[in-house]
């Protein structure tokens, strides 16, 4: 299998996948591959915070030509996959000098199937853009295609529980692998001086609790699929075992009013406002925390939001930092190196990252008394051991910067590279061991009740899994 995700977050995705019980873990660009039975896929869409999409590779051969496609697809038997009942619809990403379009290599796999229907029943399955039954992606390096069952649908960073936006809003998914790389999982406060729509503050609320980031979704694509099994990932959806007790709290404030009634609506939403609090406040007024506590912050980078002084902002972020958060750790995400400058601190790791098309990098801001030389001598840590890994992605970074030119603006950087790929059957393992469901458990506290974290607009009537509508839900709502 495949999960794709951000140029820089390979890493951290592949090891959410190794503890998710995934073999043969391997970072390409822009994706990891893995193998895994069906239980692991269904937990890969629903509970990895940092993928895109989950891609099942069906077949993978070399095509020199638009009928070489063709004929590939053609040659596969897809009433594996699909009836005439069934709708479906075809992505691709091509990096080809011989296949210039990517669109018309989605009409030769198009034609491919409907040809093989009609050949043999006279009869051929719909189109459906919108919401089809079965999503498929090809995906062309040079020669080599690889041709993918998309298990996700929709991407796996809409959440579900956003209800509102705000101008340039944080994808879910470059927001938790930020948080993932600083390696918090809910051992302090959480401060976000900028927070938006509160992206940032409901990302880190969910790692904190270890709570599956799919709670919120209404459907994935593999639950269309002919093998789909709802009895197994009915028990997945209403496994709360491996939740947590978070102990600290998570604060986000921001200048702008709107913003504020916006993350306080999404985190609502999300059912999270016990953990989290948002102020309206300007960040020059920021004072210490009596806590012990991390800042990540995505403060604006005069490209799609700017300030009326984009460097006076920064000067003041490091003011701040250096003056009101003596012995915490800060980690900020910008775009220009100039604002970088006016921060006028010295970052203890730099991390580089993409925010859409922008190649951004993630900095840190150990924050100390006096000179780092005496900071050291008393046994303080500057880079940790996986600080300094991650560091040292910086150099193949880089060496793959020619990404970035191939990246299409309406794409922002959501289709992974998987040449890499090394094609591979699908390991079988046997289902794992039935769970006792939420039904007849204790009932839970108000953050872990589902008809707590829904969003505003699941109005309709609920109900425990439902195999006639494919639909489920939590079943303690009832």
């Amino acid at each position: 299998m495949l999960a794709k995700t951000f140029m820089g977050l390979e890493p951290v995705l592949a090891k959410e996948l190794t503890q998710l019980g995934a073999n043969n873990v391997k970072a390409g660009r822009r994706m990891v591959s893995f193998t895994g039975d069906k239980e692991l896929l269904y937990r890969a869409n629903f509970q990895l915070h940092t993928a895109i999409r989950v891609l099942k590779p069906i077949k993978h051969f070399r095509a020199l030509s638009a009928d070489d496609v063709y004929e590939g697809v053609k040659d596969i038997d897809w009433t594996q996959y699909l009836s005439l009942e069934k709708t479906f619809a075809v992505d691709s990403v091509v990096f080809s000098d011989e296949f210039r379009h990517s669109k018309f290599v989605a009409y030769k796999v198009k034609d491919a199937i409907v040809d093989q229907f009609r050949e043999a029943t006279g009869k051929r399955p719909n189109i459906s853009i919108s919401n089809p039954d079965i999503r498929l992606h090809i995906h062309i390096a040079e020669d080599q295609c690889t041709l993918s069952l998309d298990s996700s649908g929709e991407s796996l960073h809409r959440r579900g529980y956003r209800q509102e936006s705000v101008e340039a809003p944080l994808n879910e998914v470059l927001a938790a692998g930020m948080i993932l790389m600083t390696g918090w999982h809910g051992e302090t406060d959480f401060i976000d001086p900028m927070c938006g729509s509160g992206t940032l503050l409901v990302e880190a609320a969910l790692i904190a609790r270890n709570m599956a980031p799919g709670l919120f979704r209404k459907e994935y694509a593999f639950e269309k699929w002919p093998d789909f099994d709802a009895e197994l990932f009915d028990r997945i959806y209403n496994d709360d075992s491996q939740e947590r007790e978070f102990q600290h709290h998570i604060y986000g404030y921001d200048v702008d009013v709107k913003a504020v009634n916006t993350a306080r609506l999404n985190v609502k939403a999300a059912g999270l406002s016990s953990d989290i609090t948002v102020t309206e406040q300007d960040f020059k007024d920021f004072q210490q925390p009596k806590e012990k506590s991390i800042m990540v912050c995505n403060p604006p980078y005069g490209e799609r939001i700017s300030t009326p002084d984009l460097l006076g902002t920064y000067r003041m972020i490091g003011e701040r930092l250096k003056h009101q958060f003596m012995g915490n750790d800060a980690w900020i995400l910008s775009y220009r190196e100039e604002c970088f400058e006016q921060i006028g601190l010295k970052p203890s790791i730099k991390i580089p990252l993409f925010n859409g098309s922008l190649e951004c990098e993630f900095r840190k801001y150990q924050m100390f008394d006096g000179k780092m030389r005496n900071f050291r001598a008393e046994g303080g840590t500057v880079k940790t051991d996986e600080e300094k890994r991650q560091m040292a992605e910086k150099r193949r970074f880089k060496q793959n910067r020619e990404f970035k030119k191939r990246l299409e603006e309406d794409e922002e950087n959501a289709e992974a590279d998987i040449r890499s790929f090394k094609f591979r059957s699908l390991e079988r393992k046997a289902p794992a061991k039935s769970r006792e469901s939420r039904e007849s458990r204790e009932p839970q506290k108000s953050h872990k009740s589902y008809e707590s974290r829904k969003p505003y607009d699941s109005h309709k009537p609920h109900k425990p899994f439902d195999k006639k509508n494919n639909r489920r839900f939590r079943h303690d709502e009832d």
